[in-house]
């Protein structure tokens, strides 16, 4: 299976993306009201600068005095691990789970951003296969029955 199957089956392709001076407050305002937990950083909404998610908010503004100035540039993670399409799905949960992440930019062979995916996105996926494969399974036995 393929990081294009976990696409297809999530249903879109939005990705919501900030740019890079944005300010925090609006990161936060983005994160609660859209009720996710990172963004893909970004100047023109297509080319990954990095990510930002609930963890660099709560890691890298943790004692500053007020954190709602700061910059997402000066929070998010810039060394962004990101995989295509064409990945195995294996390849991408051995990057989170390596990584210690939750979410990975898939990107095109020109490096453009073509989907956001979480690890729910992910477990959802493979729950979905895993029915599938036990209602085959109970068709098959009841068949042979």
């Amino acid at each position: 299976m393929k990081v294009s199957d976990v696409i297809t089956s999530k249903g879109s392709t939005e990705v919501f993306t900030i740019g890079p001076d944005a300010p925090v407050s609006e990161l936060l305002d983005e994160l609660g009201e859209r009720n996710i937990g990172a963004l893909v950083v970004s100047d023109d909404g297509t080319h990954v600068l990095g990510i930002v998610s609930e963890r660099d908010v709560v890691r890298k503004l943790r004692g500053i005095a007020d954190p709602t100035t700061e910059r997402v540039s000066s929070i998010m993670t810039a060394d962004v691990h990101t995989c295509t399409p064409d990945d195995s799905i294996t390849a991408m949960l051995e990057i989170m789970t390596n990584e210690r992440i939750r979410h990975v930019p898939v990107i095109d062979e020109d490096e453009a951003l073509v989907a956001l995916l979480s690890i729910g996105d992910a477990v959802k996926f493979r729950m979905q296969q895993l029915q599938f494969e036990r209602d085959q399974l109970n068709e098959y036995v009841a068949s042979a029955r």
